[in-house]
């Protein structure tokens, strides 16, 4: 391994912790260059910081990042601008104190750590009644209850058939929207920031804390990229597509990432042969349960497609499992006196086949989102993260490990 300085490291083993999220979309604008205030993405907020008291302040994008931001900086700018491209279902947020909720989890360890690894998306709470078990009155009595949790609790532990049936699905979007309305109230700003051609949950879900109230300030303004594109920045702000032009002090680009793979294909990474994984990923999205990929022995991966992922997983849980995996593995090697390991083709085209099975029967797979790289022109088109579900998965893990790693060819 090379690195920028021109450092060689050798070693047996390389495991990669790159993350989910973590290769932004920072060049997405043609004139960004040009700008005379400053611009940055939200991952590469500066370290200096930034004023922001006082000044005209866009920002691009209201993802679960571009909300944070939004909701975080509208009472101490001058004027915030917002483009909006993709509206989003939200759910409140509604954090306890930190100091009693420390109380009460710590009080609770045991418990978390023997339930956490097992539930669907690695939280503590997990989906209960079937849609069908509960009449209509009782399904918007449950969904009223776990909406006033304020969590991501409705989203992933309500009812699972919103993943997989468009009518159930429909009717719990519209719960949600009926949410958003109440308090947007505007009818502009209700059809500007709730979604109509998507289901709740087949994105990303933000939460939110005073979000949508931000947009009924006299100092924010939300212009509507869907009828107007943006087309380029200029030396004085951003430019519209009908030759608008909103002058703007400092750009704050919440474009998002390439997501799962983007980490590692920006890093010249070759296995047997020579190949590249860019020009692999680039063909194919492909591993082996996300813990290794063929072609590339002795490299084990963290927080990459085919896993349970930022999309569907909390993240301590799932990182953490996957990392003991991966540990426990190179302990065997050694203990057999194995010093290489790698996937099969095979058992790899069987990974993935079972992957696309899971995926492809939800509606996530039928929704266009950075779930399935649609925010990146050219990327191969398929659910990035595993949908079976953390329990399952880690089940199907230590399933391999027990066998002695089927499926991977050590030596």
């Amino acid at each position: 391994m090379t690195t920028d300085t021109g450092a060689v490291i050798d070693t047996t083993f390389l495991v990669t912790c790159c993350g989910m999220l973590s290769a932004p979309l920072e060049k997405v604008f043609d004139g960004q260059e040009r700008f005379k205030g400053r611009i940055f993405h939200t991952s590469r907020w500066p370290r200096d910081g930034v004023e922001l008291a006082g000044k005209r302040v866009g920002v691009v994008g209201v993802g679960a990042t571009g909300i944070q931001v939004i909701q975080t900086i509208a009472d101490t700018v001058g004027h915030l601008t917002v483009f909006v491209r993709t509206p989003q279902y939200v759910l409140p947020m509604k954090n306890p104190a930190f100091d009693a909720a420390g109380e009460v989890y710590k009080n609770r360890f045991e418990e978390l750590r023997e339930v956490l690894p097992r539930t669907f998306t690695g939280f503590e709470y997990d989906f209960g009644p079937s849609w069908a078990e509960l009449t209509p009155e009782q399904r918007r009595a449950r969904l009223e209850d776990i909406h006033a949790d304020g969590s991501l609790k409705l989203w992933l532990a309500s009812f699972a058939e919103i993943f997989f049936y468009e009518d159930i699905s429909e009717e719990v979007s519209e719960f949600v929207r009926e949410k958003m309305r109440e308090r947007l109230v505007d009818e502009r700003l209700c059809d500007l920031l709730i979604p109509k051609d998507y289901g709740f949950g087949t994105h990303r879900v933000p939460l939110e804390m005073g979000y949508l109230e931000v947009y009924r300030r006299p100092n924010v303004t939300a212009v509507n990229c869907r009828e107007t594109p943006i087309a380029r920045v200029v030396p004085e702000g951003i430019e519209m597509a009908d030759g608008t032009v909103h002058e703007l002090d400092v750009i704050v680009l919440a474009t998002g990432f390439d997501a799962g793979t983007g980490a590692l294909t920006r890093i010249d990474i070759r296995g047997r042969d020579g190949v590249s994984m860019k020009e692999e990923w680039g063909k194919d999205i492909r591993t082996m349960m996300g813990l290794q990929v063929h072609g590339f022995p002795n490299l084990f991966t963290t927080a990459v497609p085919l896993a349970p992922s930022a999309a569907l997983c909390n993240m301590t849980t799932c990182l953490q499992q996957q990392t003991e995996w991966i540990a426990d593995c190179i302990q065997f090697m050694r203990a057999n006196g194995k010093t290489v390991c790698e996937p099969t083709a095979e058992a790899e085209a069987a990974w993935v086949a079972h992957h696309d099975a899971t995926a492809n029967a939800t509606l996530i797979s039928k929704t266009d989102s950075w779930y399935l790289g649609s925010n990146i022109p050219g990327k191969p088109r398929r659910v990035l993260s595993y949908t079976g579900g953390v329990g399952t998965y880690r089940q199907k893990c230590a399933e391999v490990a027990e066998a002695g790693y089927t499926g991977f060819a050590m030596q």
